[in-house]
C-alpha cells in the first residue's frame, strides 16, 4: 500500500524521528495514523495508536537501514512491476485515471514517478525478511506447543473449501495482431503525412498513463521500459519517428523528442492487441466441452486441469487452488463456490485480474469443511503456518533489538 511520504503535504515538516540517512516528518505520521484509524474506525487523535504507528515507521526504516548494510539489490523489473500493481488498486478504488489525478494533484506519470523510491524500499525490507526468516520451519513438536499453549485464544475456524479449476487465457489470434497492426500502421502514415502526433494519440493511444498528454513518457532511463521498445526508441534520431513497434502490451509508434545520455524522452501512440465476443465465444464453448466430458467420465478433471489449463502454476497439479477460508475468497470466485455441492464443477466463468487481464474457468469445488473448533489434525497446515509466522516474529523481535544497537535512531517528539 501506499505510504504517506509519498503524498506528504508540500508544506514546512517537523521531524518526528531520525532513523540512519532517513527522516519521518509529521505528515507522514498524520497521513498514516488517518489511514490506520479509518480501517479500524477508531479515534484518530488517539495518542495509543499514534505512537504504535510511528512505532512501525521507525521499525521499517531500521529495517531499511539494514537491507542497505547487507546491500540487498532490487530490479527495475520488480519495482515497475509493483508500481503497475499500486497504480492499478489506486484506479480500482478511485474509478478513474481522473479521480486519482485531482485526488493527489499529480499526473498519473508523476505519481508512478513518485511511488518509485518508497516502492524500492518496501520490496528491499520484504527481501530482507525473506532471506533473513524466509527459511524457518515449523517442527511437529513446535506446532503442537503452539496449539495447546493459544488454542483457547484461537477462536473458531471458519468453513473452509477446496478447489480446483481449468484456466483458459483469450489467445491473441493472427487475425487481432493484423487488426491492431493495421490500426497503427494507419496512424503511423497519418503522422507521416502531417497530422499531429499528440492530437492522435489523445484520440487513439491505449495507454492510459500517457495518452491525455498526447502520448509523452517523460525523461526516462535505460532499463524501464519494455526492451522491444526500449531497443527501438533508443536507436532512433531526436524528432525521428518509429515503425510500428510490437512489444508485450501492443503495438507503438514512438518518436524520440530528446536524448541524454542514457535517459531519453519519448511519446508513443499504444494500439493494444483485444480479444472480442468472437473470442471470447469460443473460450467459453471449449471450456463447457471441457465440463461435458468431465461429467460423461471422458477423463478427470486432473487430466484436462494438466493437458489444458493456461493456469500452468496449478496445471501440474492438476489444477488445483488449494484451501481457502471461504469469506477471504475473491467476490467473484465466492460467488461460483457458493453455489457448488462437493464435487459439483461449475459452467464457465469470466475472471478479471485487471482491466486488460481476464480469461475464463471452470471451478471444481473438490471438499467443504464447515466452520469448527481448531483441531490439531484437521487443521494442521494452518496451525503450522501459524507457527512458523509465530516463531518468525519473535525472531524479528529479537533481530529489530539487535540493528537497534547498530543503526543509529532517535524519537524527536
Amino acid at each position: 500500500m501506499l505510504y504517506g511520504s509519498v503524498f506528504a503535504q508540500e508544506v514546512l515538516d517537523r521531524v518526528v524521528a531520525v532513523v540512519d540517512n532517513e527522516v519521518i516528518l509529521q505528515s507522514e505520521l498524520d497521513f498514516r495514523v488517518q489511514i490506520e484509524a479509518a480501517k479500524l474506525r477508531i479515534d484518530p487523535s488517539s495518542p495509543e495508536l499514534k505512537a504504535q504507528i510511528l512505532d512501525q515507521m521507525i521499525t521499517e526504516k531500521l529495517f531499511y537501514a539494514q537491507a542497505i548494510l547487507d546491500s540487498v539489490m532490487v530490479s527495475a523489473n520488480e519495482i515497475n512491476g509493483q508500481v503497475d500493481y499500486q497504480v492499478q488498486y489506486l484506479l480500482q478504488q478511485y474509478g478513474s485515471k481522473e479521480n486519482l489525478e485531482k485526488l493527489y494533484g499529480r499526473s498519473l506519470e508523476k505519481i508512478k514517478r513518485e511511488l518509485r523510491p518508497e516502492v524500492e524500499k518496501q520490496i528491499m525490507v520484504k527481501r530482507l525478511r525473506e532471506k533473513k526468516f524466509g527459511q524457518i520451519e515449523a517442527s511437529r513438536r513446535q506446532v503442537e506447543d503452539f496449539f495447546y499453549t493459544f488454542k483457547d485464544s484461537l477462536g473458531m475456524i471458519p468453513e473452509k473449501v477446496k478447489i480446483a479449476h481449468i484456466y483458459k487465457n483469450p489467445k491473441m489470434s493472427d487475425r487481432l495482431k493484423a487488426r491492431a497492426y493495421e490500426v497503427a500502421k494507419t496512424l503511423l502514415d497519418s503522422i507521416k503525412n502531417g497530422a499531429d502526433f499528440g492530437e492522435l494519440a489523445k484520440k487513439f493511444s491505449e495507454d492510459p498513463g500517457s495518452a491525455s498528454t498526447g502520448g509523452d513518457l517523460g525523461f526516462v532511463k535505460r532499463g524501464i521500459f519494455y526492451s522491444e521498445f526500449e531497443s527501438a526508441a533508443f536507436a532512433l534520431k531526436e524528432g525521428e519517428l518509429s515503425d510500428v513497434v510490437e512489444s508485450p502490451v501492443g503495438f507503438h509508434i514512438i518518436q524520440l523528442l530528446e536524448k541524454r545520455g542514457e535517459s531519453i524522452h519519448t511519446r508513443h501512440i499504444l494500439i493494444k492487441v483485444k480479444a472480442d465476443n468472437q473470442t471470447d465465444l469460443d473460450l467459453i464453448t471449449f471450456l463447457s466441452d471441457v465440463r461435458d466430458s468431465i461429467m460423461l467420465k471422458d477423463n478427470t478433471f486432473e487430466y484436462y486441469a494438466k493437458l489444458y489449463s493456461d493456469d500452468k502454476e496449478t496445471s501440474v497439479f492438476g489444477g488445483v487452488l488449494g484451501t481457502y477460508y471461504i469469506d477471504r475468497l475473491d467476490p467473484e470466485l465466492l460467488a461460483t463456490v457458493s453455489k457448488l455441492k462437493q464435487g459439483e464443477i461449475s459452467a464457465p466463468k469470466r475472471i478479471d485480474y485487471s482491466a486488460d487481464n481476464y480469461g475464463y474457468h471452470i471451478v471444481k469445488l473438490i471438499e467443504r469443511v464447515p466452520q469448527h473448533k481448531p483441531d490439531l489434525e484437521l487443521d494442521y497446515d494452518e496451525l503450522k503456518n501459524l507457527t512458523v509466522m509465530y516463531l518468525q516474529d519473535e525472531m524479528e523481535k529479537t533481530w529489530l533489538e539487535e540493528i537497534k544497537q547498530n543503526v543509529f535512531w532517535e524519537i524527536k517528539l
